[in-house]
């Protein structure tokens, strides 16, 4: 199964700003590791639902 590299954003004046980034290992499709992302990332920030930080999020396939 492939790693993904899931990375999150806030648009400020059009300008995106990386919040922060979650390694996925083994997910079996770029939608499952966005969601697995999303909660792993509003659980490291102690919030509910992950757009409270960010507005972007961006998948891509990563090498571990």
């Amino acid at each position: 199964m492939p790693n993904y590299r899931v990375s999150f954003a806030k648009q400020i004046l059009g300008v995106p700003f990386t919040i922060g980034a979650v390694e996925i290992s083994r997910a079996r499709d770029p939608r499952r590791a966005q969601r697995a992302a999303e909660l792993r990332f509003a659980r490291q920030h102690g919030i509910e639902d992950w757009r409270e930080r960010a507005d972007q999020v961006a998948v891509e396939t990563a090498q571990m």
